[in-house]
């Protein structure tokens, strides 16, 4: 999942504790969107205009193992019932700093609960 600027600058904030905002379950949240716009690494927010929704993570989530992260969130029945075409991940409930964007059509959710997953490995290149 390609990491954006405002990402980047996160996890720098963060390893030198310069007021970080942590994706931690108090703060992270699963954005999705319907649209199709290619993935730019200055963007700051899901590029739908208006069909665009964040949720909290689930109870447990992030989890990390090793140098693997998995984000969880789950949108029920009322929630972004549109066509999935992007996601990301977040660290506010509205604003604050994307971490990663993709996009991807994940079908047309009209009711029913969805859980997405992702898991971000970091790896030394």
């Amino acid at each position: 999942m390609p990491l954006t600027n405002t990402g980047r600058d996160a996890i720098c904030k963060a390893l030198i504790n310069d007021t970080p905002t942590f994706f931690n379950n108090a703060n992270a949240y699963i954005g999705v969107g319907d649209s199709t716009t290619v993935f730019d690494v200055t963007q700051t927010d899901l590029q739908a205009v208006t069909n665009k929704t964040r949720k909290a993570m689930e109870a447990t989530y992030p989890q990390r193992v090793g140098n693997q992260i998995t984000f969880k969130g789950s949108f029920g029945t009322t929630d972004a019932n549109y066509t999935w075409n992007e996601w990301g991940i977040f660290n506010a409930s509205t604003g604050g700093e994307m971490l990663c964007r993709l996009v991807e059509n994940k079908g047309s959710k009209n009711g029913g609960t969805w859980v997405i997953t992702a898991t971000i490995t970091i790896n030394i290149a």
